[in-house]
């Protein structure tokens, strides 16, 4: 391996050698009581506009440092959410601490990113799914209002087995048009679904990529193992969210599978620094929908040369902290847990 992966998250760079994503709860940080948390929380608008301007020169700078192609940079894309779910912008730099493998990192870049991106959504349209459908389609068309008019798409539905129904396109009615005449059948192959569609998004040019994965339970009927999608997952450069329509606990319907669904899921969605929502209720589907739509694109980037500047080959872990504001609730903060250092 002869430089940094290209593998290690949203906003996977060609030039830059190291590129994570969002993973994690970070320590806490705080949202004031007077915010504007609808559609999304701000701590202030002065500090949001500061925070704005901060982040086009960040921009700036970071887009000079991907011509550099012998800098040891690293990108964490960090998403930060109050206590109510909602993603939470104005943060400035100095709320963030990163570690590099538990030793601080010195915060060389910032900026708040919402540049377009490619997702694949992967739906299912399993037998199970049934009346579920219905709400799942209402889930998708209310993602597709958060898109920004350079975003595209693409559709992978999967029962027994995953089918690439619509290539990427910016025509989101393409795609609800195929949902309408999606039909409830067959067994579960949401590991195969996602093996698919993490091939399908290595055809995107763009550096930020993302899956939406909406499916009601576990695999039975995959080719793929739970282990070969893990290791494709942990070297993909795709963010993964997904809404699990699941069961309840105490359901005679639910199968072994289904048990594990939520855990396969989470598990998968936090690998990449995304992550998992259970929906208890399908009502509440397109809330949750449109609640993803926003919070990919309003992310924090945080850039380091690493200290140690190993040349190793080797996994290093990586952990975010955000610093409170005075007199502020608890955050949430995501990021992808590490990246592979190059090797000579």
């Amino acid at each position: 391996m002869s430089g940094w992966r290209r593998t290690l998250g949203l906003l996977s760079v060609p030039c830059v050698l190291a590129i994570l994503a969002l993973r994690g709860e970070a320590p806490q940080a705080q949202v004031a009581p007077q915010a504007n948390v609808a559609p999304q929380a701000q701590i202030a608008p002065q500090a949001g506009a500061a925070a704005r301007a901060k982040s086009q020169a960040s921009q700036r700078r970071i887009a000079d440092a991907r011509l550099r192609v012998d800098a040891n940079l690293v990108l964490v894309p960090v998403s930060v959410c109050d206590p109510m779910n909602r993603p939470v912008t104005g943060l400035e730099k100095e709320h963030f601490k990163v570690f590099d493998d538990k030793v601080e990192q010195t915060v060389t870049h910032f900026a708040m990113d919402d540049e377009p991106v490619d997702v694949g959504l992967v739906f299912d349209i399993s037998g199970s799914m049934g009346n579920k459908l219905r709400r799942s389609r209402m889930a998708a068309a209310a993602f597709f209002k958060t898109a920004n008019p350079e975003d595209a798409f693409f559709l992978v539905e999967f029962n027994d087995q995953p089918k690439l129904v619509v290539p990427l396109t910016q025509d989101t009615g393409e795609i609800q048009n195929q949902l309408t005449f999606a039909e409830s059948k067959g067994r579960t192959a949401l590991l195969d679904a996602i093996f698919l569609a993490l091939h399908e998004m290595k055809k995107s040019a763009k550096s930020r990529k993302a899956l939406l994965i909406i499916s009601d339970g576990g695999d039975n009927c995959s080719r793929y193992t739970e282990s070969e999608v893990r290791n494709l997952v942990r070297e993909s450069d795709s963010l993964i969210y997904s809404m699990g329509i699941f069961e309840s606990y105490g359901s005679r319907d639910r199968s072994p599978e289904e048990m594990n669904g939520p855990v396969l899921l989470r598990d998968l969605a936090e690998q990449t620094g995304g992550r998992e929502f259970d929906v208890d209720d399908p009502a509440e589907m397109a809330d949750i929908a449109a609640k993803i739509g926003i919070e990919l694109r309003n992310r924090y980037v945080l850039g380091f040369s690493p200290t140690a500047q190993q040349r190793d080959g080797k996994y290093h872990h990586v952990m975010v902290k955000v610093i409170p504001p005075h007199g502020l609730p608890p955050l949430k903060a995501f990021w992808r847990p590490g990246y592979f250092a190059p090797l000579d």
